[in-house]
């Protein structure tokens, strides 16, 4: 009897094992399969004219700032180091201090900490700003309000306005000059994908060849 149990035991474990398997197998096969879906529904025009728009920035000297919060602020350093090494453009992220970001959230609040950082950083009609946000800003919602708040700068400055952004774009879509939206194919992961994607096109636009300046280590060797 005590066998048999052992047996039964194993068998329900075993059972159970090759559910979640197949569970965790077809998750997978789901997100890919939306992934390709994201690709297929892309407006490759919008990036293009960021790429079109960005070399112009680079000819006229002009600097670039990439603005995100929480996952997109990492990938926001990530894309400025490769706007810096690749493209040659001065570019910076205000997510790198975080000596400055956290004395201006402690000492002037949240919601002006880029604003306060772009002033410093005398923002002007040749610059850029680049926003990496999952909703883009909603001032209606109070969501991402610092970046409805530096968008509003930028705008006041005359600055051009970049984005890659999901959901309906937001506020960053509303005064954007190119924005690329990330295609809502689910509503449980808008965020892992919008992130995604994000690395997608920014990887696409330093690669472009009205941008890329520099080779890569592993693309340079023979």
């Amino acid at each position: 009897m005590i066998f048999q149990e052992k047996v039964k035991n194993r068998l329900k474990s075993t059972n159970k094992y090759i559910f979640f398997k197949k569970l965790l197998m077809s998750y997978s096969i789901k997100h890919l399969k939306e992934s390709k879906e994201i690709i297929n529904s892309l407006d490759y025009e919008s990036i293009e004219n960021i790429a079109k728009s960005l070399a112009n920035l680079k000819f006229n000297s002009g600097r670039l700032f990439l603005i995100g919060v929480g996952g997109s602020a990492a990938n926001c350093s990530h894309a400025v180091n490769d706007f810096r090494k690749i493209c040659g453009f001065e570019a910076y992220t205000p997510t790198d201090n975080v000596a400055e970001l956290t004395a201006r959230v402690n000492d002037e609040g949240w919601e002006t900490v880029f604003t306060n950082w772009l002033k410093v950083s005398k923002l002007n009609a040749n610059d850029g700003v680049f926003i990496f946000s999952v909703g883009g800003g909603d001032l209606k919602n109070n969501i991402s309000t610092n970046i409805v708040s530096a968008l509003k700068y930028a705008k006041k400055c005359g600055s051009k306005i970049f984005g890659v952004v999901g959901r309906n774009g937001g506020y960053t879509k509303e005064v954007g000059d190119h924005v690329c939206v990330i295609p809502t194919v689910n509503n449980e992961t808008i965020t892992p994908h919008t992130e995604a994607f994000q690395a997608l096109v920014w990887h696409l636009l330093v690669s472009h060849p009205l941008l890329k300046q520099n080779n890569t280590k592993w693309e340079s060797q023979n």
